[in-house]
């Protein structure tokens, strides 16, 4: 496997045969996604999507998790003159993050996720992006954004959760924000398959070159009859941008920033 020339700064990329394979590469920030990641991905998967040598794409992370959603800290999320913090977010989701789950949503390949360590908030948007995805048995999925941050979910997964697992077990998962393991996720419907640890990357390599070895337009043809429309995808990833908007404004989500900062449990209600 060689790695591509001129890799971009937060991403690893290299091709196995017809397979791309796409690491995020911030592993001491635990692949959070920040302003350069989200704009270096949506590049990839423009141009993996036009590269007819391109067949099918891995989608992994580096380090101990796959991705633990936006980069509070170090996110690039900088309210411009007379905006507030809530208008700064809904700006941010609709320049940066929406096109980034939208360009991996539309991607004509098919993508196998590789999920190898913990996706929290739009992490798991990120990764329910993705056609097959395969975790491995020590990953969870987390829906911080109610429990810790005051904020609703985003990047499709208000989208997403209902469709996969229906809406009583939706509601559940982003009210309370409690850790999925990755079995049940499989046994729940939410993911292809959990595998061991060990043999993550081998079996998600596997998929990847089965795939890559099939009729690539009837496959394009199959994501968009069962994904259902971009379209429609655009449109809910344009109303999770206007609900986060309002919801960045209110004083629960600065309790929840806050609390991340200083590494507590967040008080919300308290005056």
């Amino acid at each position: 496997m060689e790695t591509q020339a001129g890799s971009p700064t937060t991403l690893n990329i290299s091709h196995d045969g017809g397979v791309a394979v796409v690491t995020l590469n911030r592993p001491a920030r635990l692949n959070a996604l920040s302003l350069v990641m989200a704009q270096e991905l949506i590049a990839t998967a423009e141009a993996l999507g036009a590269d007819p040598a391109v067949r099918a794409v891995v989608l992994t992370g580096a380090g101990n998790a796959f991705c633990a959603g936006a980069d509070l800290i170090d996110g690039g999320l900088i309210a411009r003159p007379g905006e507030t913090r809530g208008t700064a977010t809904r700006r941010f989701l609709e320049e940066h993050f929406n096109p980034m789950a939208l360009a991996w949503f539309a991607l004509p390949k098919p993508v196998v996720v590789a999920m190898n360590g913990v996706a929290a908030g739009g992490g798991v948007g990120l990764a329910l992006t993705g056609d097959l995805v395969l975790a491995a048995a020590s990953a969870q999925f987390i829906q911080v954004f109610v429990p810790k941050l005051g904020l609703a979910p985003d990047l499709g997964c208000s989208w997403q959760l209902p469709r996969l697992v229906g809406g009583a077990r939706a509601k559940a998962l982003a009210l309370l924000g409690e850790p999925m393991p990755a079995a049940r996720a499989a046994e729940w419907g939410l993911i292809h398959a959990c595998v061991p640890d060990a043999s993550l990357s081998r079996e998600a390599m596997a998929l990847a070159q089965r795939l890559a070895a099939g009729p690539t337009a009837a496959q394009a043809a199959v994501k968009r009859l069962l994904d259902g429309s971009v379209e429609e995808f655009a449109a809910v990833l344009a109303r999770e941008a206007e609900l986060q908007g309002r919801l960045g404004d209110h004083p629960d989500h600065a309790e929840g920033v806050a609390a991340f900062v200083e590494k507590r449990k967040p008080v919300f209600g308290a005056r």
